[in-house]
């Protein structure tokens, strides 16, 4: 008798079946074209992979790093694009560009950026205490977005005192979005303590009418099973789990098609996998030195578990053209076995920070007066 193997989950994002349920978190600085290319290739096309966040005055105003930002290769499909924004009429326009051009197939908004000079200005996940504002701006996104799925990234709320994702999530089906995404963190824990996978869960009971992703601790491919199976939560969003790792959406393809298969490279295929990292980053700049330094910031991140000394973590993260990188690489014990505890933590932990936020901006959540024009960065980024 033929044992037939368990369905795997689907994730619907509009006319996109996104299987397995497994989404690149966008990354700023992070996630660009050569970083989503890895992550692609390891995974096999499977899967979602948005860009890094794109601020939406910038967009329109057609910057020339935001330009190059949204830029996509041929092999993404569907093409997925993460906006930042806090004017209705601004999110509206960049979304309507968007459509109008072709540019993307997917639009997330992002509701979720913790960091000061997002949520000084009353965006990212400052924005959502703003009921009417954040209203406003996805009745704008929708409106605009024709046949283009609109979905949101958010996270539980400013702090313990001002949660809002219940109302957001709320908010988010009323105006017609697609599915959201939930960072089990408040904006005061930034990337500190454990995520609230409980949080997950009770979004996933309060908005049963779409597809709620979670977001946070998934380490490895079994985190991410696991989430789904505590939380029932229809898909996965993974962000620093991904540092310095992109084999690990090999990983996720294997455990949702029930297979033990996972990755543990050797430092010489780590190495490899750093060359290349840094050889696309040049193709795409269009300049070998800027993407070796742009990739300097990944070293550590792959490096992490193994024994490689502190002056040749230093060496490696000033290096400024391929030949050196790869000079420099060559001189490691590469024999090194995957090391153990590899798995686990990277990129920011720090938590327990105040919030910085608009003067007055808690006083009142449906008072939006407090946002004001240069709220829309001029830059992309966050």
């Amino acid at each position: 008798m033929t044992t037939l193997a368990p369905a795997l989950p689907q994730l619907r994002i509009g006319p996109h079946t996104v299987q397995p349920p497994v989404v690149l978190a966008p990354m700023a600085g992070i996630t660009n074209a050569p970083f989503r290319t890895l992550c692609r290739e390891f995974s096999g096309g499977k899967g979602l992979f948005v860009s890094e966040m794109i601020t939406t005055r910038a967009l329109v105003e057609r910057n020339e790093k935001t330009m190059q930002l949204i830029h996509f290769d041929a092999s993404e499909t569907p093409r997925s694009i993460q906006l930042y924004g806090v004017d209705p009429v601004t999110v509206g326009k960049a979304v309507r560009m968007i459509v109008d051009e072709n540019l993307a197939d997917h639009i997330d908004l992002n509701f979720g950026c913790p960091v000061p000079k997002v949520t000084r200005k009353g965006g990212g996940s400052a924005l959502p205490y703003k009921r009417p504002l954040l209203r406003a701006i996805l009745h704008q996104a929708v409106s605009n977005a024709g046949a283009l799925p609109v979905t949101i990234k958010m996270r539980k709320g400013i702090d313990d005192d001002h949660i809002t994702y219940l109302d957001a999530g709320r908010i988010a089906v009323e105006e017609g979005v697609t599915a959201v995404a939930l960072h089990g963190r408040t904006a005061a824990q930034h990337y500190g303590g454990t995520a609230d996978w409980d949080a997950i869960a009770r979004l996933k009971e309060h908005v049963p009418e779409i597809p709620v992703l979670g977001n946070g601790d998934i380490w490895c491919a079994d985190d991410a099973r696991r989430m789904m199976r505590e939380t029932g939560c229809d898909g996965v969003v993974v962000g620093r789990g991904c540092l310095g790792r992109p084999w690990l959406f090999g990983d996720l393809v294997s455990a949702f098609e029930g297979t033990p298969t996972r990755q543990a490279p050797g430092l010489r295929e780590v190495a490899d996998v750093m060359l290349r990292h840094a050889t696309l980053l040049g193709e795409w700049i269009g300049d070998e030195t800027r993407g070796v330094i742009d990739f300097r910031k990944h070293v550590a991140w792959y490096l992490k578990g193994f024994s490689v000394g502190s002056e040749m973590r230093k060496k490696l993260a000033i290096t400024s053209s391929l030949e050196e990188l790869g000079g420099q690489l060559r001189e490691l014990d590469l024999d090194q076995p995957w090391p153990d505890g590899a798995d686990g933590p990277r990129g920011r932990t720090s938590g327990n920070n105040r919030v910085v936020l608009p003067d007055g901006w808690l006083k009142d959540p449906y008072d939006c007066a407090g946002v004001s024009a240069d709220a829309e960065l001029d830059t992309s980024g966050g």
